[in-house]
């Protein structure tokens, strides 16, 4: 899929950005797997503007994990355009705005996917962030904010208007949140009306998924969230199905555990083994989900705070289930 013409990513299966999910550990794992292009945690334009040392931190880019896009957020036209100017700077391939993230924390500031309830401000941003760019932009949207306002069609016209080069569209409204069934019909309805690339999201949770929402959407890439969240098999999966309708065998539990400790020494790399612990409580959740006897497991290593006592605990889970 071709962004601008220095930008092509050969590899169309990408992680969707989710926050505090997709820092650099976890990125680097599915980059191990076959994400084709990788996205950042979404950064505060305003924070980024005013130099924040912990925005800067979630900015750190490997050249290992390249291609990487970055995700900017925000409301006031001034200050996206200035983190944009400020991320030309860095390594990221592509610049997204989030006009998709449901979060009340987010959406009360007139933030994330609360830009769709005023379109002229959107395609205010859209233009201020293209101009001062150097780098692709894209954006990734909802179907609207409720049943009552699904606009999603309005914003992708207006977004091509704005210099845009791609948009992800999310089949579900803000209203929505993760709730129900992910509409592909607007993405295939977006597809047929804007002469940019349309990446689509939603619901991708297998590579039967993945090629579903293809033939549906006609989309030009696809875009995976939850689906990776503990299961960054399903970037091979998906890649592989694409090019040759084989299916690859899911990963064993031995592999599961595995790369749920390879995950944990590189997030003890990177944040240090007090937050690094903590943080990945909740992706040793999702590696083990179906694993036998996973459930008493998982609730001991919630209670652990040093990383060899979690490593030592996954083994043991390892050895009893390669026993039974």
């Amino acid at each position: 899929m071709r962004f601008s013409k220095d930008v092509e990513i050969d590899n169309e299966v990408f992680s969707a950005p989710m926050a505090g999910v997709t820092d650099l550990p976890f990125r680097m794992v599915c980059k191990k797997h076959g994400c084709g292009l990788l996205y950042t945690e979404m950064i505060n334009a305003k924070a980024l503007s005013y130099g924040d040392k912990n925005t800067l931190k979630m900015l750190t880019i490997r050249e290992e994990e390249r291609p990487v896009a970055i995700q900017i957020f925000g409301s006031e036209p001034h200050f996206m355009a200035t983190a944009a100017e400020i991320l030309n700077e860095y390594p990221n391939v592509v610049l997204d705005i989030n006009m998709g993230c449901p979060a009340p924390k987010v959406v009360k500031n007139g933030d994330g996917s609360a830009l769709m309830k005023d379109p002229i401000l959107a395609g205010n941003i859209m233009e201020r962030v293209v101009k001062y760019s150097e780098k692709p932009v894209t954006v990734k949207i909802r179907k609207g904010w409720d049943d009552e306002h699904v606009n999603a069609v309005q914003i992708a016209k207006i977004a091509e208007e704005s210099g845009i080069s791609a948009i992800t569209v999310h089949g579900r409204t803000r209203e929505q949140y993760y709730s129900g069934k992910a509409d592909w019909d607007i993405i295939e309805e977006i597809k047929n009306e804007v002469n940019i690339p349309v990446i689509g999201n939603g619901d991708i949770f297998t590579f039967e998924d993945a090629v579903n929402i293809r033939k549906k959407t006609d989309c030009d890439a696809i875009m995976i969230g939850r689906g990776a969240q503990g299961n960054p098999w399903i970037f091979d999966r998906v890649n592989h199905y694409i090019k040759t309708g084989e299916i690859i065998k899911p990963p064993s539990v031995g592999e599961k555990i595995d790369t749920a400790i390879e995950h944990m020494k590189m997030a003890v790399e990177f944040e240090g083994e007090y937050v690094a612990v903590r943080e990945m409580r909740k992706h040793i959740g999702w590696y083990l989900k179906g694993i036998k006897h996973s459930a008493r497991y998982r609730n001991e290593i919630n209670q652990l705070t040093e990383v060899e006592d979690v490593i030592l605990k996954l083994m043991d889970l390892k050895k009893l289930n390669e026993s039974i």
